[in-house]
């Protein structure tokens, strides 16, 4: 699912491409992309884009007199850019936005479209929308010493619920956690004031890396490579290649349709995190720490 960086790249090439230019017309290949029923999408063409920006993990357009239509792009959704105007894609197209400048094209790869678009009018309408997530980029350290506080949550789950911060998931949770060197399923409300602090930074220097990083990827083009999974990465997705820090093999724990990735010598003291079906699959012979693995 694109997160923060992604966001934040995708905000910047649709502002440089879209700020004052006029929406012309939306087609929708299916009615149940919509959420909202009023206003509808009629009520957006012939108004210029104002600007669009990030809220949480959701794209915001930002149409005059108020209205906005908000798109979620879920785990496949993404989006394309033509210089005219063009369909939808047949195979995997939701929607085209076409605007005076060119045309957004959103899709999504998974065949159960989970990705989705709102219309709103009104301040008070977007703020709806808002799942209530910190902003950690712009919050202070106290206020994110407190944001956390308030929830007894594994670092993980606080990490990507979009009502405590914003923006950051699956992906970017896993290298803030191995820069901060703590255990993806430690508790919240059992951190030190260091380990407060050491998360707090190692959000503070991840996120803007990988926003530089991701632009320059992008080269002033539009974004077409938009993925959870690379190269640079040090723990997310790469499971048993060494970490960047100590050399160790990265580890994992998959867990519904996620997993966590971690260090298990800079992040758990050099013990395996038990994962729940292979930890039950081989009981007592399950390695309990990372020589029992090397050993094995």
């Amino acid at each position: 699912m694109p997160e923060l960086p992604d966001l934040t790249v995708y905000v910047d090439a649709l502002n440089e491409r879209l700020a004052g230019s006029e929406l012309q017309d939306i087609v929708l290949t299916s009615p149940f992309l919509s959420r909202t029923v009023t206003p509808g999408v009629k009520d957006l063409t012939g108004r210029k884009l104002v600007a669009c920006s990030r809220l949480a993990k959701q794209l915001v357009f930002g149409l005059e007199e108020d209205y906005f239509f908000v798109i979620h792009l879920m785990i496949s959704g993404r989006l394309q850019w033509a210089d005219s105007f063009k369909p939808p894609p047949k195979r995997n197209g939701l929607a085209a936005f076409k605007f005076s400048a060119g045309t957004v094209l959103f899709t999504e790869a998974s065949k159960k479209k989970r990705a989705s678009l709102r219309i709103v009018q009104g301040q008070a309408a977007l703020a709806e929308l808002n799942p209530g997530g910190l902003e950690v980029l712009s919050a202070s350290r106290d206020e994110f010493a407190s944001r956390l506080a308030s929830v007894n949550h594994t670092l993980k789950r606080a990490l990507t619920d979009q009502r405590v911060f914003a923006g950051i998931g699956n992906a970017y949770s896993d290298e803030i956690l191995l820069r901060a060197r703590l255990s993806p399923f430690k508790q919240s409300a059992k951190l030190s004031g260091a380990e407060v602090t050491a998360l707090f930074e190692a959000c503070q220097q991840v996120l803007p890396e990988w926003v530089e990083l991701l632009r320059g990827k992008a080269a002033g083009k539009f974004p077409t490579k938009v993925t959870a999974f690379h190269q640079e990465m040090g723990a997310h997705g790469k499971y048993k290649q060494p970490c960047p820090a100590c050399g160790a093999p990265i580890q994992r724990i998959v867990y519904a349709e996620n997993e966590a990735n971690y260090c298990a010598r800079c992040q758990t003291e050099g013990r395996l995190l038990a994962d729940r079906s292979l930890s039950r699959l081989l009981k007592d012979n399950w390695p309990k720490r990372l020589e029992d693995l090397e050993n094995l």
